[in-house]
């Protein structure tokens, strides 16, 4: 495989991915939910380098971790993060491991690394002005190819000597990819390829097989890691990494550093 393009991927896989964080059986016993403060320290203290996520932003503009565009399904409260501010969705959070904001993730985790999802539109200028200064260990990514282009260019602008991030295939990227890998036509293969770092997808998509060994050697002939998501069981694990996938998106982080490392 060529030398990674990103300072993110310089040292050898397989890589875990910390999926939304950490949240143990024990921790959501009392009320811990994915994306919160407690799920990325969890994260960290059982030896994860990267950290999955969402970001969102709130009605006063603050970029924050969390999946959902609405707090129904993590809180009960119906209410869109887009409505609320980021006072009220840290008093909303503070019983589910307390909210964290992309501006404390980077400062209260400097070791650890943040692969994150641009949710919506409207987050990417502001998401993009935070991660600008932190792009050696930031990979953006989003199923829409425009949100993530216009986060990079966001962070492009706001770099101030950190590097730019590393980046993920959109939804049209993969569409581009796989057609051009299941025609053999390798100049379709490569301009789908230009430009990102990563393919992050599931093994199938609907009946769809997106994974193979086809795609794995692309991606690696041209510089480019495979990471599979959302991966649980350790037979599983084992199983891509022997397969040749770069990486491991997984709820149990602390099982797949066991697993694999």
């Amino acid at each position: 495989m060529p030398e990674p393009r990103h300072p993110l991927f310089s040292t050898p896989p397989p890589r875990v991915l910390a999926h939304r964080g950490l949240v143990t059986e024990r921790d959501a016993a009392h009320g811990v939910a994915e994306n919160s403060f407690a799920a990325v320290a969890a994260a960290h203290a059982a030896g994860a380098s990267i950290v999955e996520s969402d970001c969102h932003l709130t009605r006063d503009g603050v970029v924050v971790l969390f999946h959902d565009e609405d707090l129904s399904r993590v809180t009960g409260d119906p209410r869109r993060v887009a409505d609320v501010t980021a006072a009220e969705l840290e008093a909303v959070m503070a019983p589910y491991g307390g909210l964290i904001t992309l501006q404390q993730a980077l400062d209260a985790f400097p070791t650890v690394a943040f692969n994150l999802d641009a949710k919506v539109e409207a987050v990417s200028e502001p998401m993009g002005r935070v991660i600008g200064p932190h792009g050696a260990r930031v990979l953006v990514s989003s199923f829409s190819d425009e949100r993530r282009r216009a986060t990079l260019r966001s962070a492009a602008a706001h770099a101030k000597g950190g590097g730019r991030p590393a980046t993920s295939a959109g939804t049209k990227t993969m569409v581009r990819l796989l057609v051009g890998l299941r025609l053999h036509l390798e100049p379709l293969v490569r301009s789908a390829l230009a430009g990102v770092d990563a393919l992050q997808i599931p093994e199938r998509q609907g009946g769809v097989r997106v994974l193979s060994h086809r795609l794995i050697a692309a991606a690696h002939r041209h510089g480019v890691e495979v990471h599979v998501w959302t991966i649980n069981d350790p037979d599983d694990m084992r199983r891509l990494i022997e397969m040749g996938v770069d990486g491991i998106v997984t709820d149990r982080a602390d099982l797949a550093l066991q697993t694999l490392t």
